[in-house]
């Protein structure tokens, strides 16, 4: 059925037209866009008059991988959600499993540059579990440099899963970051030789570390001079924090000199990760001015007491989620440090949502509303609007357009040498995908908070994936699985 949305503001990044207009939607792409368009025989019309419409925003870190958890994404605005800083390994068989089950949102992967190194370290074999892979990040084996031989055979896995579809390399290098910085390079070669991004949680800063091998964000930079690789530096608020003046003058000095570097931030003060990691060891904490009762646990809530409570927890249950705060939302300082982040030119707003934890373990269910008890960071929840609400809203930071660029646009434009299908992602063009948000721009606004994080957004009315509605006035519509994949194709 053809759909028509009449009489919307239409914001359109690829064109940056932005004016009053309807949508005509056929065949899950976009089939005309204009004033008063006639009606088809048979459309359904939507009268979309006073709300906003735009491409769906296309989040380039998201580590949910069940429908409850994209269902939550849905809600806020999200029409593509791909996991491509830590990855899944094997890539063909974490693309099968999502399309066995369905998905509401369309999805994709990177090749886990941390799953490869288990498998060439420990001889661990991958099971295309996100939870499998959190679990390892504490182990020593894994943390150290690579051999020649384990350097080579885990490559070698590396270029095997670009060739199955992966959208690039994800490197979790803030959690092995005394490792070899050679080894860094060798990737960047591997993706730069196949046309695909890697995207980095970088190492330590020096500030942080002074003993480190390589200043994190330096060294991507580096790296990306030396090889030609597209390199994203994934969640810069979180891993520069107070320094984050220091690492975006870096990143736009990059880039001014021909380095192919994008940068993605949250607006949340506090991370999320694995207890087990190697920057949450008692001895790290003090490196960035924070505590053992800095993290919580997210499916007990127990916030933790001492050193002592903090290594029975890594010893026992390395992989368990916990929120880590680094900076205080209250404080207007540290509430300008995640502003900058925001407000730095082409930073692309990404979410890192988090697995649904209950009772016991991962949340996948097709219940709507989620059960009670539910418990992740409420990034998951409301990352999007959250931006929406405090850059475009309340300080007017981004006009509505700029909105569409950071949440749309310039995410899907990572993806286009990689994936040919992310051409028709992330504007309004005449055969692009019908992934379309609408949203009402008086009432967007993230519902979730660190007690109750699985609260959905507010104020997005309609979500259309493909052409398929999967929310319709404000509800989710818990039938519609219309997510597809997007691959990447190396050349």
């Amino acid at each position: 059925m053809d759909t028509l949305l009449r009489g919307a503001r239409v914001i359109d990044p690829g064109t940056t037209f932005d004016g009053d207009a309807d949508v005509l939607v056929r065949d899950g792409r976009i089939a005309a866009l204009g004033p008063d368009l006639a009606v088809p025989d048979g459309a359904d019309v939507l009268d979309v008059a006073g709300l906003v419409v735009g491409p769906g925003f296309v989040d380039l870190h998201s580590h949910v991988h069940s429908i409850a958890g994209q269902r939550l994404q849905a809600m806020d605005g999200v029409t593509t959600a791909l996991d491509l800083e830590a990855g899944l390994m094997p890539v063909a068989a974490a693309y099968a499993n999502a399309a066995r089950e369905g998905r509401p949102l369309n999805y994709g992967f990177s090749a886990s540059w941390g799953t490869a190194r288990a498998q060439a370290h420990l001889g661990i074999e991958p099971d295309a579990r996100f939870e499998t892979g959190l679990a390892l990040l504490g182990e020593p084996q894994w943390q150290r440099s690579s051999s020649p031989r384990e350097l080579a055979h885990w490559l070698s896995l590396l270029e095997r899963e670009l060739g199955d579809g992966a959208l690039g390399i994800g490197i979790l290098l803030g959690y092995a970051p005394r490792t070899d910085p050679a080894e860094l390079t060798a990737v960047a070669r591997l993706a730069a030789s196949a046309g695909a991004p890697t995207y980095t949680h970088v190492r330590e800063l020096v500030e942080a570390d002074p003993t480190t091998p390589v200043d994190g964000s330096e060294e991507l930079m580096i790296a990306a001079a030396e090889t030609g690789a597209a390199m994203h530096h994934c969640h810069v608020n979180s891993t520069s924090r107070r320094h984050v003046d220091r690492v975006l003058a870096m990143l736009d000095r990059s880039r001014a000199s021909g380095s192919r570097m994008t940068v993605e931030a949250y607006p949340y003060g506090a991370g999320s990760t694995g207890v087990g990691a190697y920057f949450l060891a008692p001895e790290r904490l003090g490196a960035w001015g924070i505590g053992p009762s800095s993290i919580v646990m997210v499916e007990t809530g127990e916030r933790i007491e001492n050193e002592t409570r903090l290594r029975e927890i890594r010893a026992s249950d390395p992989g368990a989620e916990c929120i880590v705060e680094f900076l205080d939302e209250r404080d207007p300082a540290d509430r300008e440090v995640l502003h900058q982040a925001l407000a730095f030119p082409d930073a692309i707003v990404a979410s890192d949502a988090m697995p649904l934890m209950w009772g016991g373990g991962v949340l996948d269910t097709r219940d709507w509303p989620l059960p009670p008890g539910a418990g992740t960071h409420p990034r998951t929840s409301g990352t999007f609007a959250k931006s929406l609400r405090t850059m475009v809203r309340e300080t007017g930071t981004w006009t509505w357009l700029e909105a569409f660029r950071r949440c749309s646009f310039l995410p899907a434009r990572v993806l286009d040498e990689v994936a040919p299908g992310a051409a028709a992602k992330g504007h309004l063009g005449i055969g692009a995908d019908a992934d379309l948000v609408v949203l009402d721009p008086d009432r967007i606004s993230d519902a979730a908070t660190y007690l109750d994080a699985t609260r959905p957004s507010v104020g997005v009315q309609h979500l259309l994936v493909g052409g398929v509605p999967v929310v319709r006035d404000g509800d989710l519509l818990t039938d519609a699985y219309p997510g597809k994949a997007l691959r990447g194709e190396p050349r």
